[in-house]
């Protein structure tokens, strides 16, 4: 439908009409055209008035547009490559504040980390570690810690597989990418305050509108605290600030610029595990006394920060250029305890890991984006050049050492007395890429699409710290390639398959290993994927076939250490079967369902010391699960205007510890429900939304730490 500016969708109208489960269908209405950016988020947030609503908007579900890189913005359905986009509305209905969180109804993508800890390297795509984060574009590093704040955030995307022609180098597993909230075309101002179980408290405040009566010039400012004791009796104490500005320049040139800041300290998590050493094939029984897991003055700092600034010029009719330079940094201070896990009987071997590090990105890139016709085709074209430079330095005196031991049912007295070095003097690298991007969709008609793209990249590691004359580091540069063919039955449903090879750069160890802090070298990955989309009639569906093959790194003991190596080694496979939907029956009811099936292998792994093959040939790659399934329910309760339920359960199948499979993390499934009511005091707009996590206490292993109990939040909302 088409909606005029004086028409503006409300939230109370929007569930009223269509049920609470449809509200973010009805506020997406408004974020999907570049052009009515500012339009959509004054319409999402402001105060409620009087419309009438006479359909759903296109950009709904598999319709929605997502930016894609080197591949331009594309709708869902028109995009060759499986993604997921969660908005606002969803994460704050949800009160989600982690990846696993955000990403709950989605079976490919996983966090190990629990809330209330660091997600120290936890999230995957598929079985695979993700390392690609980027804030409207812009990379951010996010090392030893892969969560970013969401009080600032308008919507999250998990592209799942290859990435290094969209983005350049990048781990296979796939990209999260965050965007952030732009101004508003009214004046919006809203308060939120709320609780976590046991004690934490928090409060946001989102404000935006014109700074100038023609309305050229717009803002947006989120700030949020919060602080206090969380279920697992963590400390947190973080705030955050965040502005958006944007200028119409001319009716075709506009400008923005965004800036997020957050300053966080996690104080006595419980510890990060680590089962290399673990004796026997039985974990111990979980425990949620967590104040027995981890040490009184133990930290992890960060802080963070994300800037972006472009000019978007639309100089021809159907032609568009965007111009765009982003800089991130991100600082940690890490007092963090690791533990070695022993037996059964819950013995640990405990290390303190101090160090820090600064992760510092500049990004600059330029695009064209257009669509011209030779005889019956239609082409839409692509083109770039990007430039990035990624600065990491590494404390000079970081601290890896066997302080404590214990037991997981003791109290565990261990404190830190040692001074500890903060300084990121040693270690220094420069990562550096150039790169240009083309890609061509063809339009064979009104039922056939065709891609072919690529990006050239040049890269470049420094170790600025090394001799000059010794050149420390290394130099490649890749085509990374990829070919899709999309066919449209229909309007509202795409057939795909395909190609897209990847350049990934090698990561640093963690302190763990005898090599920690060495970069690894970089790798080619390839993935080959053929897959459906689907909206129409109330069902959403995607589903997709994929194989990834991605070298290997494995651990590997050397004589005379203590601790083992981490190399790369051999190559995995993971390949397997993803299918997501969701079906609306009438107007207040909304099921959804999910399942992954992964099927990975370790392949062609060298031979042993005694020349015989590697006896971990054929294994599961460490961290993968087989199985993954989801389900979820949204029902606007009838007679109760404003009120709506939400709940979802999640399966996590096994998961090997290690490529040896000696020990695998056991399955289980996980429930959360929650509520939120839209009403009108004093007429004002107020949103009252409350979830429990955990629904049934289920006490459980994660990988790398303990499960997650039972805990709850709520929160009131103003719309002034």
């Amino acid at each position: 439908m088409t909606i005029k500016p004086a028409l503006r969708l409300s939230a109370a109208v929007a569930a009223l009409l269509c049920g609470a489960p449809l509200l973010h269908a009805a506020e997406s209405v408004l974020a999907d055209s570049a052009a009515d950016t500012a339009d959509a988020g004054d319409a999402a947030e402001q105060r409620r008035s009087d419309i009438v609503v006479t359909g759903l908007h296109q950009g709904e579900g598999q319709n929605k547009e997502a930016d894609n890189g080197a591949l331009g913005s594309k709708s869902l359905l028109d995009t060759p490559y499986s993604i997921t986009v969660v908005g606002k509305e969803d994460i704050s209905k949800r009160q989600a504040n982690t990846i696993a969180q955000i990403f709950v109804n989605d079976p490919s993508v996983f966090s190990f980390a629990t809330a209330g800890t660091t997600n120290w390297w936890g999230t995957q795509i598929r079985g695979l570690g993700v390392r690609n984060y980027y804030i409207d574009d812009v990379p951010l590093l996010l090392y030893w810690g892969g969560d970013f704040p969401l009080e600032s955030v308008e919507s999250v995307e998990a592209l799942k597989g290859l990435s290094g022609f969209m983005y350049g180098f990048g781990a296979p597993g796939g990209t999260i990418a965050y965007r952030t909230k732009r101004p508003t075309a009214e004046p919006l101002l809203t308060t939120e305050v709320g609780y976590r179980t046991k004690s934490d408290f928090y409060a946001h405040v989102d404000a935006g509108g014109p700074l100038t009566d023609d309305g050229r010039l717009g803002y947006r400012i989120n700030i949020a605290g919060e602080k206090g004791t969380l279920y697992n009796e963590a400390g947190a104490n973080r705030w955050l600030g965040s502005l958006a500005l944007t200028y119409a320049i001319s009716p075709d040139v506009d400008w923005y610029a965004t800036a997020t800041y957050e300053d966080s300290k996690l104080e006595h998590e419980p510890f990060q595990i680590y089962w290399s050493g673990y004796e026997g094939a039985i974990l111990p029984k979980p425990t949620y006394d967590y104040d027995k897991l981890n040490v009184d003055n133990s930290y992890y700092k960060a802080r963070t920060l994300a800037t972006a600034t472009g000019v978007d010029w639309r100089f021809a009719d159907g032609w568009k250029a965007k111009l765009t330079y982003g800089y991130t940094s991100k600082l940690h201070h890490s007092n963090k305890m690791f533990v070695n896990m022993v037996n059964r009987a819950g013995d640990y071997e405990g290390n303190a890991y101090n160090f820090a590090e600064l992760d510092k990105s500049h990004f600059v890139q330029a695009m064209v984006q257009g669509e011209f016709e030779t005889g019956p085709v239609r082409h839409a074209i692509v083109a770039g050049a990007s430039y990035m430079v990624n600065d990491s330095y590494f404390g000079a005196n970081s601290y890896w050492g066997h302080d404590f031991d214990g037991n997981i049912y003791e109290n565990q007295d261990f404190r830190v007395t040692r001074d500890i070095d903060w300084s990121t003097k040693g270690s220094p690298t420069r990562e550096r890429q150039r790169a240009l991007f083309l890609s061509d969709t063809l339009y064979l008609g009104d039922h056939v699409q065709a891609i072919v793209g690529g990006r050239y990249t040049r890269y470049k590691l420094l170790d600025t710290d090394s001799d000059p004359a010794t050149d420390g580091g290394y130099r490649t540069s890749k085509l990374s390639p990829t070919f899709a063919l999309i066919l449209k039955p229909a309007p509202w449903a795409s057939i795909y398959g395909s190609y897209v090879e990847s350049l990934e750069p090698g990561s640093r160890v963690g302190g763990q290993y005898a090599n920690a802090g060495q970069i690894l070298s970089p790798t080619v990955s390839r993935q080959y994927e053929a897959g459906v989309k689907v909206e129409h009639d109330g069902l959403s569906l995607t589903g997709a076939a994929f194989r990834v093959e991605r070298a290997n790194t494995a651990e590997r003991f050397v004589a005379g250490e203590d601790r083992p190596y981490l190399r790369q080694d051999g190559e995995t496979l993971y390949k397997g079967l993803e299918l997501i939907a969701s079906y609306r029956i009438g107007r207040d009811l909304k099921l959804g369902a999910g399942v992954i099936r992964l099927d990975p292998s370790l392949r062609k792994l060298s031979e042993t010391a005694d020349g015989t093959p590697s006896p971990d040939i054929g294994n599961i790659p460490a961290q993968a699960a087989k199985w993954q399934l989801t389900g979820n329910a949204e029902y606007a309760v009838a007679g109760i205007d404003g009120l709506s339920l939400h709940a979802n359960v999640r399966y996590f199948g096994k998961a090997p510890t290690d490529d040896a499979n000696r020990l695998f993390i056991p399955r289980r499934t996980l429930a959360n429900a929650g509520f939120q009511y839209r009403t009108q005091i004093g007429g004002q707009g107020v949103t009252f939304t409350g979830n429990l996590n955990n629904l049934f206490n289920k006490k459980y292993w994660g990988l790398g730490n303990i499960g997650e109990a039972r805990n709850g939040s709520l929160s009131v909302r103003i719309d002034w």
